[in-house]
């Protein structure tokens, strides 16, 4: 695998290694991840399947091959600081034979992560001290041990419960699960007898170059040569050294002219050949891959990149896969690299704990910023057993150009004595920041305090410091994420001093159990955290997120009198000019409720340059749309990035909503429309629709089709808000239908229904609602259980909050009834159940048939039945009465710490505040309850608004 490897690496590069040059050569005792691994015999001390010697598939976690028992880091929070978790001990043994080639050879055994007290020996022999530490590369080297001719024994103890109790602090009394077992690779390296161990890299952006060369067991003088090649397979510089025996560092430097400079916008990369040579004879070459670029945190005004001020789009990312836990592959870490960048972030904090190599590798490729994190979620690791683990995981990731902090510890686990053991194996000396969650802890000139509202974050960024906070805006169950987040956003992208922030988290954490049937357990509300879930489902701050953090910022909300095709448009790169990214156009015409499909009909497309707008720079977009353009439903545009990415999508209506409701609501018929009056009920009927009214109250007390003599919906109309009485009940007729007009005291002022002779009917009512309200507008009630699915002219297609209404768009959407609970199982997204915008016109499907709601004023919101978005003991926010409501306004989110009085909602910033709201609402709403739908009518031309009132 090795040589293929270096076979298509020099075909790649446009050079051939010298016929004598060794490299290192791999063999694994695992697998290489969790899709690939081996048999090894195992033994578990306690819990499940314990005191008898089975076997276990290498790399993974025990409790996932049903073995001991589950701990969440937390449970000593609910349980009590004496609460010990499961100390269980697994013992592993592996039979396995060397080439008899690597006679001469030094041998090493590495484990790329062991949780989390490691013991190897080999052949009975102690491979060297144990290994405490569990996200970790450790090796030993073997090579006296080992039995070149026959078989070998390899015995690893592991145990699961560290002896160093600051281990356990710093790993295991932890937000998240704690797991036991050899859960990344182990393996065998052969080296020559003589080579280099590492290298330590520095590429700067003005193109220096100077690298930490670690030779091992010279045996004379030798010359170390360092080659660094550019994406062409082109040696763009070179770097020599003398060394001689016994020598075990070399410092070499060169300058690349005017290199291509990496950055999270350009991740260009180079390949560092490095080889020790004897004369003209290369002894051995290895090689790293490096980007040209330098940090800097200027004090008191920001972090920069290559000279250009930086602010991180990032979120929090544990290791993780539902079936197996932080053991993975590299394809989840592609794909996880692949869906930060999706959503327009350029940084990701690695928490709590350094990830698998092979997603810095993802990195650095797609480009992404790095904070790169010694573990220590609320206690640090003592001195002693942390800085061996600093140079464990400085040495593996220092020449990552995707890392550019180092982080030294979580809210407390900083133990300050290692903050200058980092710069000691970084060359290039990264700046080291702590991570925390109290004021008064800033370090090295930024500030990373966690989960500050808006009003507080807007003074800290007053300050003199740097602001970044690597915690913010708590995504447990809908809240946080991208709710507040563009309040948050503009605050961050308009102060000077702020470095940008990091939300938590990427994902629900949630483990497939094995003692309780395959269930995804999320540990109550620990970890579902997520703006996605366990296995990437996406939900609604997933797109809202894209929107807020894309490059490309368009803010204009609707198509403005006299519209020519130009839009606005602001730059928010750092480093690219728009006019290296591409858009599309198109008009389209929105499908009907009694159409099949959904979506839209594309009738003309187009494409346009990118602006030529510097980074941070606003101008103008410029479309050139065909004549009659205006005669369509909308306008779409799509942004893609210069390497094809879509960076966002937006749609505007060019029809207001009585013209898309034109060919929709039909209302003239042939048949009669009669009235009828009962002792306690008024009725009036069109077509084959019934509508029967309350003489008490004015309500809905039933409607009649001809499939029903009585369907559910009714108990309304009714303030959301407020209370209101009926004064009085009349009955006449005009030119186009049958009316009942009722009129109230309290929050409900008028409600006018006319029923016409097709069966539609309309609603005109005016309420006065509460000044400051989380919601506004009027409800009925329909069974829940009785709904199948809708489908709706509007934004889509997910639901919203006042505080995120970003990441949807005008379409006709559909979705079947769910019951999702965002965090938790079934995670099918997305949810039914909640707040729609910009509604034109629904159809709700029901066991009793469809039936259709249309409004031709904008701004309707439409609140689908009962739901949560935090997990409480009721739901949160608050719901109005009814479940199938009419609104002008709706309730914004909160965060999982904004439950309580100290951090509520409305701390979050302007659009997390309640409505405010002036003077008296009125709306007119269609509804249609007779099926099928009346065809080949003719249709109703709608008269103005004001004439309707």
């Amino acid at each position: 695998m090795i040589r293929a490897y270096l076979i298509l690496f020099c075909l790649l590069t446009g050079s051939l290694l010298p016929a004598a040059a060794q490299t290192k050569e791999i063999r694994y005792l695992s697998g290489t991840d969790n899709e690939h691994t081996v048999s090894w015999d195992f033994f578990c001390t306690g819990g499940r399947k314990s005191g008898y010697w089975t076997t276990i598939p290498v790399p993974s976690h025990w409790e996932q091959q049903g073995f001991g028992s589950y701990n969440y880091g937390r449970d000593y929070k609910t349980y009590g600081r004496n609460f010990r978790f499961a100390e269980e001990e697994g013992f592993y043994r592996h039979r396995f034979t060397v080439p008899s080639s690597w006679k001469g050879k030094r041998v090493f055994i590495v484990f790329e992560g062991a949780m989390t007290d490691t013991e190897v020996r080999i052949n009975k022999k102690a491979a060297g001290p144990k290994h405490q530490g569990a996200f970790y590369r450790f090796k030993y080297d073997i090579t006296d041990k080992l039995n070149f001719s026959g078989t070998n024994e390899l015995d690893v103890k592991v145990s699961k419960w560290s002896a160093d109790e600051s281990v356990n602090n710093a790993e295991r009394l932890a937000d998240y699960w704690i797991f036991g077992g050899i859960f990344r690779p182990v393996y065998l390296e052969a080296l020559p007898a003589e080579y280099i161990d590492h290298v330590s890299i520095d590429a700067r952006a003005d193109g220096s170059v100077a690298m930490n060369v670690f030779p091992a067991w010279l045996a004379g003088s030798r010359t170390i040569e360092a080659d660094i090649i550019d994406k062409t397979g082109r040696v763009a510089a070179t770097a020599r050294a003398q060394v001689q025996a016994g020598d075990t560092i070399a410092l070499l430097k060169t300058i690349v002219d005017r290199p291509e400079l990496w950055t999270a916008e350009t991740p260009h990369l180079y390949r560092v050949r490095v080889s020790l040579k004897k004369g003209a004879t290369v002894l051995y070459t290895t090689s790293e891959r490096v980007g040209f670029r330098t940090i800097e945190i200027r004090r008191g005004d920001g972090i920069y990149l290559n000279g250009v001020q930086i602010k991180m789009k990032g979120v929090n990312r544990h290791v993780w896969w539902p079936e197996t836990g932080r053991c993975i592959n590299p394809g989840i870490d592609l794909a996880d690299a692949q869906l930060i960048k999706d959503m327009n972030m350029n940084a990701v904090r690695c928490s709590h704990y350094p990830p698998d190599k092979s997603f810095l590798d993802y990195c650095d490729s797609l480009g992404l910023y790095v904070l790169d994190e010694l573990a220590g979620w609320q206690k640090a690791y003592s001195t002693k057993a942390g800085e061996p683990l600093v140079r464990e995981m400085v040495e593996r990731d220092a020449n990552h150009p995707s890392v550019i902090f180092w982080s030294n510890g979580n809210e407390g686990g900083h133990n300050k004595e290692l903050d200058d053991d980092y710069g000691r194996y970084d060359l290039s000396n990264r700046p080291v920041i702590h991570c925390h969650h109290r004021p008064g802890n800033a370090y090295n000139g930024i500030d990373c305090n966690h989960y500050e509202d808006y009003y507080s974050t807007k003074k800290i960024l007053d300050d003199s410091l740097i602001y970044m906070p690597t915690e913010f805006l708590h995504a447990q169950d809908d809240g946080g994420a991208a709710a507040a987040l563009n309040d948050f956003w503009e605050l961050h992208w308009q102060a000077k001093r702020s470095g940008g922030g990091f939300l938590w988290a990427l994902l629900d954490e949630g483990i497939v159990r094995t003692d309780r049937n395959g269930s995804i357990d999320v540990n109550g509300v620990n970890a579902p955290d997520g703006i996605v879930g366990p296995h990437r489902e996406k939900e609604g701050s997933y797109g809202a997120i894209k929107e807020i953090w894309s490059p490309v910022k368009i803010v204009m909300k609707t198509l403005p009198a006299g519209f020519d095709g130009t839009i606005p448009v602001e730059n928010r790169y750092h480093f690219t000019n728009l006019d290296q990214c591409r858009f599309q156009w198109s008009l389209a015409d929105y499908r009907r409720p009694a159409d099949a499909d959904t979506g839209y009909v594309v009738n003309a497309t187009g494409t346009a340059s990118g602006p030529g707008i510097v980074p941070g720079g606003k101008g103008n977009l410029h479309l050139s749309l065909p004549a009659g353009w205006n005669n369509h439903d909308a306008l779409l545009l799509t942004a893609f990035d210069p390497f094809g990415r879509t960076l966002s999508a937006w749609s505007w209506r060019i029809k207001a909503n009585r013209q898309l409701l034109d060919s929709i609501v039909v209302l003239r018929d042939t048949a009669a429309v009669t009235f009828a009056e009962t002792d306690t009920t008024l009725i009036i009927r069109g077509g084959d629709v019934s509508l029967i009214l309350g003489k008490k109250d004015g309500l809905v007390a039933g409607i009649r089709n001809r499939m029903s003599d009585n369907l559910s919906f009714g108990k309304g109309p009714l303030p959301v808000t407020g209370t209101a009485s009926l004064t009085a009940l009349t009955h006449y007729r005009d030119n186009d239908g049958e009316v009942v007009e009722a009129k109230y005291n309290g929050a409900l002022q008028c409600v006018k229904w006319k029923m016409y002779a097709s069966g539609w009917l309309s609603l005109e009512y005016g309420y006065m609602p509460d000044s400051v309200a989380p919601f506004a507008g009027i409800t009925f009630t329909y069974p829940e259980n009785f709904v199948l699915g809708a489908k709706w002219l509007g934004k889509g297609p997910y639901r919203v909050w006042k505080n995120r209404l970003q990441g949807v768009t005008d379409n006709v959407w559909a979705n079947a009834c769910n019951n999702t609970q965002t965090g938790s199982a079934p995670w099918v997204y997305p949810e039914f159940k909640g707040y729609y915008a910009d509604i034109v016109w629904m159809e709700l499907n029901t066991v009793e048939g469809k039936f259709y709601v249309a409004s031709p004023d904008s701004g309707l919101y439409v609140r689908l039945f009962d739901f949560y978005g935090l997990s409480g003991a009721k739901p949160h926010p608050e719901l109005p009465p009814g479940n199938l409501s009419f609104l002008d306004v709706i309730p914004p989110i909160g965060t999982k710490l904004a439950l309580n009085i100290a951090y509520n909602t409305a701390a979050l910033g302007p659009q997390s505040e309640l409505n405010r709201i002036a003077g008296s609402k009125k709306r007119i709403l269609f509804f249609y309850f007779g099926l099928p739908k009346p065809s080949g009518k003719k249709n109703f031309t709608m008269p103005a608004l004001n004439e309707l009132f």
